[in-house]
């Protein structure tokens, strides 16, 4: 069933290394909000070069993402540092950053919203429920909140 209700078709930026875990949050995501738009970003590094339009993003045209979605353990550059560093950079900070990771420890919960995470979620164990987790994550982003429109340097 899907969402014929959303409001404008959504980027999200999904920076995951599992790419079984990007399909299925994609299907999931496609399923309540077809019309979103999902780019991916394989880990942390990949996340950076993405927002900075560096590596294989030069000449690319893409508009910033409204939302990330952030797993944590990741190679080259894991999600804890990159939060960090996109919450620190006044181009990027304004958007919002969903950490959805395997990881249920109190460590990395604490400190990823030490970090600047506007939520943090533990990633499901089956399809069924990402799919709950996925709408419900449109419809708080997209429906419910205002999130800043920032009209950065791209």
């Amino acid at each position: 069933m899907t969402d014929q209700t959303q409001p404008k078709p959504i980027h999200i930026l999904l920076v995951d290394d599992d790419e079984d875990d990007r399909y299925l949050t994609r299907e999931a995501f496609h399923q309540h909000y077809p019309k979103s738009r999902i780019s991916f970003a394989e880990d942390g590094e990949d996340l950076l070069d993405f927002l900075h339009y560096r590596g294989r993003y030069v000449g690319a045209v893409h508009t910033l993402p409204e939302l990330i979605l952030l797993d944590l353990n990741m190679p080259r550059k894991d999600g804890r540092e990159v939060l960090r560093e996109i919450k620190s950079d006044d181009q990027f900070r304004h958007i919002p950053i969903v950490v959805l990771t395997t990881s249920d420890a109190k460590d990395d919960i604490e400190t990823s919203y030490f970090n600047g995470a506007n939520s943090f979620i533990t990633k499901p164990p089956t399809f069924q429920r990402l799919s709950e987790v996925t709408k419900a994550i449109g419809q708080y982003w997209f429906s419910v909140v205002t999130v800043c429109e920032h009209e950065g340097e791209d």
